[in-house]
């Protein structure tokens, strides 16, 4: 149960990286042409919102079930553990909460400036906070 949780939430980062990367690049464009904010036009905005808030879903029940975090004296000494069980988490929690407040701002106030700021500076913070593949001590992989 837990490798198929941790493989639905490893492979979802790829659609929601590419949705809010879609959103990003989609608000800019609005933003700068003038384009009318209306509920079709904030679709890529939504679609991003929504799988942002999937994932964080799918991430907390791996948070709960998952063998590599060992609640003990010992957690925030060990880098691996700590990384999993605060670090990842947190940063994925501020990303989750900018994306939130940028498209409840950006609908009330009809704007795609905000909406682009708020998901690229939580787009930041999600890279900064996924366990690449590449880091080996995090032992992760690409899906």
């Amino acid at each position: 149960m837990y490798s198929v949780i941790k493989h639905l939430h490893s492979g979802l980062r790829w659609i929601v990286l590419a949705l809010l990367v879609w959103a990003i690049y989609d608000a800019y464009t609005k933003w700068k042409t003038n384009t009318a904010f209306d509920k079709a036009s904030r679709k890529p905005s939504f679609l991003a919102f929504n799988f942002t808030h999937i994932q964080v879903l799918i991430g907390l029940i791996v948070y709960f079930i998952t063998p590599r975090i060992n609640f003990s004296a010992g957690l925030m000494k060990d880098q691996v553990m700590r990384f999993f069980a605060v670090e990842h988490p947190m940063m994925m929690m501020i990303a989750v909460i900018l994306i939130t407040l940028g498209y409840i701002k950006g609908k009330k106030s009809n704007s795609f400036k905000t909406i682009f700021w708020y998901y690229l500076i939580a787009l930041i913070i999600i890279m900064a906070g996924i366990p690449w593949p590449f880091m080996a001590s995090y032992n992760s992989s690409w899906f």
